[in-house]
């Protein structure tokens, strides 16, 4: 029986055309692919509401996680957000030009910079944290517990960090 999905069909047709190869991998990237690009696309819409992209949420929710005073170098930013540092000065620069966070010389080393949440940024992380949560939650929904556990052990499997 054939899949009714859009990979399903390519599927198909790679078995028909070539059925000396297995595209069975194709199932499973493919999906994971088109799931990555559609919940994204819904929680860029998210952050939106806030008037966030995704790299400032993230740059935020790195700097709440950090817990009290909420403040890290831009170098530790770069590594709990899993970009460049150069992408993690233009997030920094975005939300300091918005009063969401300040940005200090390190105490420890003149030449590094720190980054600190603001009240503004504090507040704003802290609802838009919860509204996140629930949009994920939405996404999730078509899974139930177990699924969703036995689903996040083998992603775990996958993940190369």
């Amino acid at each position: 029986m054939a899949d009714h999905d859009r990979v399903g069909t390519f599927l198909d047709q790679w078995r028909r055309e070539r059925p000396d190869l297995d595209p069975s991998p194709m199932g499973v990237i493919g999906r994971m692919r088109r799931i990555s690009d559609d919940f994204t696309a819904v929680l860029v819409d998210n952050y939106r509401r806030f008037g966030l992209g995704e790299g400032e949420f993230d740059v935020l929710c790195a700097l709440r996680r950090a817990g009290a005073p909420f403040v890290l170098t831009q170098a530790d930013i770069a590594e709990h957000t899993m970009v460049t540092a150069g992408a993690t000065s233009k997030r920094v620069d975005r939300l300091e030009s918005t009063g969401l966070v300040t940005r200090h010389h390190s105490a420890e080393d003149g030449r590094a910079r720190t980054v600190e949440l603001s009240d503004a940024g504090r507040r704003l992380i802290d609802t838009a944290y919860p509204e996140h949560l629930a949009v994920e939650e939405g996404l999730l929904s078509p899974l139930d517990p177990d699924e969703r556990a036995h689903l996040e052990r083998l992603l775990r499997k996958l993940v190369r960090d």
